[in-house]
């Protein structure tokens, strides 16, 4: 694909300012688009392609970790039978869909959002952007949509290594993959255990001399199918209907593992290891190199497509060690157990960075809001800062699912806002005495390491969000938009602090 040209300025008022133009973004344009046509609204997006993470991430192999039917937007669905696709077809995914929805008009390119003032006096957002070209520029809006997702697109997470200077081959950070690193007939050490290591490690064995997969903890790891089985037969019922009994099958059946895993988490361990020790040679020590010290989806469940790493294990391509790293040298990795691992090029798919909102520096009236110090109302809503809604996909499911409906939901509070001549909505911290919790339960690594950057949530009513997709669907769709804790307001009205308990 063509990368786009600099844009224009932004139009200096709008109805609403969608921030990102991934998939996030994308969803909340078209749902602006079907529902609201008669608004104004703008993308400004960062970067110089439509994308997001798929834009972004340039790693070989680089795929989906959820299948292709949930993670494909609901209002236009994947059409193909692969279950994880490549990088380069989700981009090219989501620039057709901004195309045929009309979108591409309205993106602004380069266009990275600084800072947002709310004013109660005016009921608007004063939004300050730096454009790439050196134009930067000031707008206002009624509505900021932040489809920014949650991690550092400046770069990822990577541990203080001893040493590393002293090492005399390559070394970087799969988020970072230079476009020239090729690798062929290297001895290449990946560090990490996660989705982003597990699809490295079978794309580089095919042209590397091999590949060792060096991990701390290992990781569960699932493979399915590479194409669904299913797919053949629905599409006999027409490719929209086939697409919507996809996109069911598979929440049914991603529902259903976490559940288990959940509630049976022995049972759920036992099986994963046991798919494992189908795919290994005899004797291979899978207790130690992929049975992890936690229960499944503690942390986020790798998925691979036709058991690809173990088949790259199985031929000795690749290898996997579980060590701790002492320090690098000149020519490897020493370990903790002495032993040196010689490489040509080390990988560090060490993992994200979080960073909420792209790290736009919010303001009301004046006073600093610290988004850590705000509780989520359903997820989407920042307690005590009006008209800003904010997307995150599940973490235990498709991402997209989850965006789906909290755009959804936006578009209908905002007609709601508008048929009660109302000029605004923000939400409420939860009644006092009541419990907070961590927005995200899960216990890797790039949450824990923010969880003072993360905003909570409460544990009853609307600031609680539900983790499981039907269950929020039911209660987004069915929910009375005029419900307790969340205030409609008007020009002048005074929003309460968002950081008052």
């Amino acid at each position: 694909m063509e990368r786009p040209q600099p844009s224009a300025p932004l139009p200096e008022s709008l109805d609403v300012l969608v921030v990102g133009a991934g998939i996030s973004g994308i969803s909340a344009a078209v749902h602006l688009r079907q529902r609201l046509p008669h608004m104004r609204w703008a993308i400004a997006e960062a970067r110089d392609a439509i994308g997001g993470t798929w834009d972004l991430f340039r790693f070989p192999g680089v795929r989906s970790d959820s299948d292709m039917h949930t993670l494909g937007f609901g209002f236009r669905p994947w059409a193909g039978d692969t279950m994880l696709s490549d990088g380069a077809s989700i981009r090219a995914y989501i620039a057709e869909t901004a195309a045929e929805y009309g979108l591409d008009e309205h993106i602004r390119f380069g266009c990275r959002v600084m800072a947002a003032s709310w004013s109660s006096e005016t009921a608007r957002w004063t939004v300050r952007l730096k454009r790439t070209d050196g134009d930067d520029q000031v707008v206002t809006c009624r509505y900021l949509f932040a489809g920014t997702g949650y991690f550092d697109y400046e770069g990822g997470y990577l541990p203080p290594f001893d040493g590393v200077e002293r090492f005399e081959g390559t070394f970087v950070h799969a988020q970072g993959w230079p476009e020239e690193l090729g690798c062929d007939g290297a001895r290449v050490v990946v560090i990490g255990s996660g989705a982003t290591a597990v699809t490295l490690v079978p794309a580089l064995a095919r042209r590397a001399a091999h590949v060792t997969m060096l991990q701390r903890t290992p990781s569960y790891i699932l493979s399915i199918g590479a194409r669904d089985r299913f797919a053949p037969l629905l599409r006999r019922l027409g490719r929209d209907r086939a697409a919507r009994w996809a996109r069911r099958k598979n929440v049914a059946l991603a529902g259903a593992l976490y559940a288990v895993s959940q509630h049976f988490p022995k049972l759920a361990r036992r099986v994963l290891l046991q798919r494992v020790r189908r795919e290994l040679p005899e004797g291979y020590d899978v207790e130690r190199n992929f049975g992890p010290p936690y229960d499944p989806w503690d942390q986020r469940l790798c998925i691979v497509p036709d058991a690809d790493i173990f088949a790259a294990i199985r031929s000795g391509a690749a290898s996997v060690v579980t060590d701790r790293i002492a320090q690098f040298e000149e020519h490897g990795i020493r370990l903790a157990s002495g032993e040196l691992l010689e490489a040509d090029v080390v990988v560090a798919a060490t993992g994200l960075q979080l960073k909420l909102l792209g790290g736009i520096e919010l303001e009301v009236d004046g006073r600093r809001v610290e988004p850590a110090a705000c509780v989520t109302y359903r997820g989407m809503l920042l307690s005590g800062v009006p008209n800003l809604v904010f997307a995150l996909g599940y973490t235990n499911a498709s991402w997209t699912l989850r965006v789906d409906l909290v755009w959804e939901h936006a578009v209908r509070l905002v007609e709601e806002v508008h048929a009660r001549g109302a000029d605004g909505f923000v939400a409420q911290r939860p009644p006092e005495g009541d419990a907070l919790a961590p927005l995200m339960a899960l216990t890797s690594g790039y949450v824990t390491r923010a969880k003072h950057l993360l905003p909570r949530q409460g544990t009853s009513g609307a600031w609680r969000t539900p983790r499981t997709y039907w269950r929020e669907a039911r209660a987004l769709r069915g929910s009375p938009l005029a419900e307790p804790g969340l205030e409609l307001l008007r020009a002048t009205d005074q929003p309460s602090d968002p950081e008052a308990s």
